[in-house]
């Protein structure tokens, strides 16, 4: 358990492997994610 005193002084307690943060609207699937950095890498990479 970690504690610190700077605002707020409640205790979170964490449990191995489980996430309690809010859902990420961003994920991509690893499709979209691939496409995504192919596309970056050739903006980057054309003179190779």
């Amino acid at each position: 358990m970690l504690s610190a005193c700077y605002e707020d002084a409640d205790v979170t307690m964490h449990e191995p492997g489980v996430y309690k943060g809010k859902v990420d609207i961003h994920a991509l699937t690893a499709q979209e994610r691939e496409v995504v950095l192919a596309k970056r890498f050739k903006q980057v990479q054309t003179d190779r």
